[in-house]
């Protein structure tokens, strides 16, 4: 038999996420050989895979504290000493938290890991790239499009408050006043403001993406020909809203979304 050393960060990193006990590791881990001298090679965790772990570890803490968006929640040396890891593996954890826009590692004093609101736009990508993957066609991802907002609209004119009103009344002033040449990456918000009107957190988030994917997929430079139809549009269906005609909302967003379907491409 031929000993050699364990790797102490991946017993105790691995020990910390599954909850098993640590080896030993005051004695050395014993490798039998193959019959023509060699070695087996003992199947370790990965410094990646254990920056995973720890990273999804450090993110189920953060649900649990009901996501303090701010907050410095651990120094480096906090997070070397939690999961007993080398700084490495500590920084690999910190920059895949920040890759998927859940904390960031501030540097300097008063420094640590650092709370962060969630961002889309890293789903909308991934979200892009599964669909190219399946084959998904624009008029496919538009359909699914459709589907969703007709829902939230009816939804939005269920639940709306005096409160959704006013927010709804501004967002559609504040369209009024972006230049024409601006006016097509900022089309989606209203739909966005509609949607949280629903009062699901789920709305606001699928209708970013799916206005976003469709939008990308869409002619850019037809906006600034088609913005007065545009602005009229969401104004009658914000209207709609507003007066409690769900069936109209719903007639209404049909019509403007099925208005789109020429400049998909």
């Amino acid at each position: 038999m031929t000993r050699r050393p364990a790797p102490a960060d991946d017993d105790a990193v691995s020990a910390r996420l599954t909850g098993e006990p640590a080896a030993d590791l005051s004695r050395d881990t014993e490798v039998p050989e193959h019959g023509n001298g060699s070695l087996f090679t003992l199947e370790q965790p990965s410094n990646r895979k254990l920056a995973a772990g720890i990273a999804d570890d450090i993110e189920q803490y953060i649900i649990r504290r009901g996501w303090p968006v701010g907050e410095v929640i651990f120094s480096e040396a906090d997070l070397m000493e939690r999961y007993n890891a080398s700084r490495s593996i500590v920084r690999e954890a910190a920059r895949l938290l920040e890759q998927h826009t859940t904390a960031r590692m501030r540097k300097g004093r008063g420094g640590g890991l650092v709370v962060t609101r969630p961002d889309v736009e890293p789903v909308t990508n991934v979200v892009a790239v599964c669909l190219e993957y399946e084959g998904v066609t624009p008029l496919q991802l538009f359909e699914a499009r459709v589907a969703l907002e007709l829902t939230a609209v009816e939804l939005a004119t269920e639940r709306v408050t005096e409160v959704d009103i006013e927010r709804l009344r501004h967002a559609i002033e504040a369209e009024r006043n972006i230049p024409l040449e601006e006016l097509w990456q900022h089309t989606h918000d209203i739909h966005v403001a509609i949607a949280e009107v629903a009062k699901s957190p789920a709305f606001p988030l699928f209708v970013t993406v799916l206005t976003k994917l469709v939008d990308a997929r869409a002619i850019s430079h037809a906006s600034g020909t088609r913005a007065p139809e545009i602005y009229h549009a969401h104004s009658a269906i914000v209207e709609a809203i507003i007066a409690g005609d769900a069936s109209l909302a719903r007639h209404r967003m049909r019509r403007h979304l099925e208005a789109i379907t020429p400049y998909l491409h």
